[in-house]
């Protein structure tokens, strides 16, 4: 059973996606702080604040901060991501169970890949409760086309097969993409339970432009049907 939250943020990377929840959402009131705008309301009865972060990890950690200052005690985030891990294909879905900054590099002066020097932490758990209310999501609306996993992020698209054996080989990742672990990073910093649930838009062969084009509409509709069906739920 999932803990009881008094306002959840959900942040999305896409227009389309945002689309939808101004559509389902009841609104009570929206406002604009860091270029970003916010809207406030309630889903299946639950008190909500949602946003599109912007492409990119510096995006994604203010719009974090602000959603938390707004009173979220957890986040939700969804979007499109390139598979890493082999066994994933295109449309799958990876919820995270921790996430970390794959460009995150200061291996000449000893530390770890992904290791955020004189830190104790650098890769960023989820929320347990949250990670298996996504994941029961998942199951019921795509059942087998979801794998928990850990979430790479990086202000890269990655569209090599050598860069994704890497990423799978050295850092273990399921997905890679380019916000999730700095909104992790935020809510670690603030005590706040979070959630990456991430689509996949490509297999990172190098045809990743034409997946992604083609496949952002629908993502979108899966994305959105999961966080709908995680609030119906908790």
């Amino acid at each position: 059973m999932a803990a009881l939250y008094h306002k959840i943020g959900i942040v999305g990377a896409m227009a389309e996606e945002i689309e939808l929840l101004h559509k389902h959402v009841v609104k009570t009131g929206s406002f604009v702080k860091a270029g970003i705008e916010y809207t406030e309301g309630t889903l299946h009865g639950h008190n909500v604040v949602f946003c599109k972060s912007g492409v990119g990890k510096v995006n994604a950690a203010v719009c974090t901060q602000v959603l938390i200052d707004a009173g979220a005690d957890c986040v939700l985030f969804t979007g499109v991501a390139g598979a890493v891990a082999p066994s994933l294909n295109i449309g799958d879905i990876v919820v995270s169970t921790s996430c970390l900054q794959h460009d995150f590099d200061v291996t000449p002066l000893g530390f770890a890949r992904g290791q955020i020097p004189y830190q104790d932490v650098w890769e960023f758990q989820a929320a347990p409760d949250l990670v298996e209310l996504a994941a029961s999501a998942c199951e019921r609306l795509f059942p087998g086309r979801s794998l928990k996993g850990k979430v790479l992020s990086g202000d890269q698209f990655i569209a090599s097969r050598d860069a994704v054996r890497g990423l799978y080989e050295e850092l273990g990742g399921a997905c890679t993409e380019m916000e999730g672990a700095s909104l992790a990073q935020v809510c670690a910093m603030n005590g706040v339970p979070f959630v990456v649930i991430r689509s996949m838009s490509d297999k990172a062969d190098g045809s990743a432009h034409v997946n992604f084009a083609e496949f952002t509409i629908q993502a979108s509709v899966n994305s959105h049907a999961i966080i709908d069906d995680m609030l119906r739920h908790l």
